[in-house]
């Protein structure tokens, strides 16, 4: 009993002493040094740049990938192949969340606007140590109109005129895509313009607070999605093309827009995790896209490859069941070889770089301007099979290939009108590999090109390769009414219902 009154009478002194402290007394006790009260906007854009080309590990054996690496578009448009579990190469896979990105690089981008904005906030030095108040809300917007057009590309309408916008829509309506890109064309034009010449930009590792490069930056992203008009609105198409090249695109491979990765594990290359930190060789150059390279003799195969252990380059067959894989194809190790070509060292090295943005891709995408008449007014195929060749000069030059002499003379590589654009987007596809493929994917869903068949064994309704991706699951559950209507207007939320521009 005495030990009772004791314990009892500790516990009420403690409850007493606690209940007669003020927040105050506490000093800095309950402040977390990990999430500061005051955001500094330099480390906001580092975080929102970050997510790009980040890996991050989910589970003890796989990752998520960034933005640009992300597995799915590579595996559609049969750049890569799946070595182990093939479900994704065979479409099964459906609902895609673009919740990380509203959730992280979306919020950041805006709270950087918003407090370099705000009359009270603009001055703070946790605000003015980022850079000039306009350098860094260019640069925000720019950036947030890359990640809306990613996820438009890929989803279709998606929240946006009422998304980032907290309490006051907490169940975003889905805007048309037809106004998403009209936004942003408006968006990337007014951020380049918005550039002054004060205070660099900080925290800024994609272009080291360069006013030009971020430039270059929105008018590419506006020359790609331009094309991405050229049958279902080709007069908005060549208007904004023309405009973006005349405000200044990318113009060589020192322009290039590129994601670097470093060598150490807190920002290392997805392929490089999975090869060398999980040892588990999920994917290997696809069939597909080795079989072409090997019929035009082309050189960049060695770059794009690793050698089988019979000494050939040969890629894994597309879509097979897991079962089929597993019976007749070896990826091997970065070590020993097996009878399929991994993805080659230029590319999964710790710290390789993944591109965004090439010289080589937008020399293509001119040649394809030419080819349409929307820069001279009239299809022009001398310039564009000059833009052509110059484009696979430079993807040679950015590989640090030579061609061979007969390289351009072949029938299935020199430029002829018959077969401009079936051309011109094959050897996209081929300067594409291992970058940021949803641009890859883009150009096969608007042009058919290069001609891909889908997996033998489909998973999905109609057993065709995806044209776009599944919502998450969070909208039918907690935006549900919205969620029926984008159903309504735009189609079914599956993988073989077209986006706006890609439809008929």
């Amino acid at each position: 009993m005495k030990k009772i009154l004791k314990n009892a009478l500790i516990i009420a002194t403690a409850i007493t002493i606690v209940s007669g402290c003020k927040p105050e007394d506490f000093g800095d006790i309950n402040l977390s040094p990990n999430s500061p009260s005051t955001p500094q906007t330099y480390l906001l854009l580092t975080s929102a740049e970050r997510y790009l080309g980040r890996t991050t590990a989910v589970t003890s054996t796989a990752t998520a990938p960034g933005v640009i690496n992300e597995y799915a578009a590579k595996l559609y448009t049969q750049q890569l192949s799946e070595n182990l579990y093939t479900s994704e190469s065979r479409y099964n896979t459906k609902v895609y969340s673009y919740n990380g990105i509203y959730n992280s690089p979306l919020q950041d981008l805006t709270t950087i606007i918003n407090l370099n904005t705000d009359a009270v906030s603009k001055g703070a030095p946790n605000v003015i140590g980022g850079g000039s108040n306009a350098n860094q809300i260019a640069a925000a917007r720019i950036l947030k109109a890359f990640y809306f057009q990613n996820m438009t590309d890929r989803w279709g309408d998606i929240p946006y005129s009422q998304a980032l916008k907290g309490k006051e829509f907490l169940t975003p309506v889905f805007d048309k895509q037809q106004a998403v890109y009209t936004s942003l064309f408006k968006e990337l034009k007014e951020a380049a313009a918005q550039f002054d010449s004060g205070a660099t930009l900080k925290g800024d590792i994609l272009f080291s607070g360069s006013v030009v490069k971020w430039k270059k930056f929105a008018a590419t992203i506006r020359l790609n999605m331009a094309l991405r008009l050229s049958k279902k609105d080709p007069a908005t198409g060549r208007t904004e093309f023309n405009a973006a090249i005349a405000d200044g695109v990318i113009t060589s491979n020192a322009d290039n827009v590129v994601y670097t990765h470093l060598a150490e594990a807190a920002n290392e290359n997805s392929i490089y995790y999975n090869y060398e930190v999980n040892k588990r060789y999920d994917y290997s150059i696809s069939k597909t896209l080795v079989d072409a390279m090997n019929a035009i003799n082309d050189p960049r195969i060695a770059v794009y490859a690793d050698k089988t252990s019979a000494g050939t380059y040969a890629g894994m067959p597309y879509g097979l069941t897991q079962a089929l894989a597993g019976a007749s194809y070896n990826p091997g190790t970065v070590t020993s070889p097996g009878n399929v070509s991994l993805i080659g060292r230029a590319f999964r090295s710790q710290n390789s770089p993944v591109r965004i943005f090439t010289y080589p891709e937008v020399l293509l995408t001119i040649a394809e301007g030419y080819k349409l008449g929307w820069i001279t007014g009239a299809p022009d195929d001398t310039q564009a099979a000059v833009s052509y060749n110059n484009a696979i000069n430079a993807s040679f030059t950015l590989n640090g290939v030579t061609a061979p002499a007969n390289y351009f003379t072949q029938a299935d590589v020199a430029y002829d009108s018959a077969n401009g654009i079936k051309k011109i987007i094959t050897q996209k596809w081929i300067a594409n590999y291992m970058g940021y493929a949803v641009e890859a994917w883009s150009d096969w869903r608007r042009t058919g090109f290069p001609v891909l068949s889908p997996s033998p064994y489909p998973q999905n309704i109609g057993g065709k390769i995806p044209v776009r991706q599944g919502y998450t699951t969070d909208e039918a559950s907690l935006n549900n009414a919205n969620y029926q209507a984008v159903i309504a207007s735009q189609g079914p939320d599956e993988l073989n219902t077209p986006v706006w521009w890609n439809k008929p």
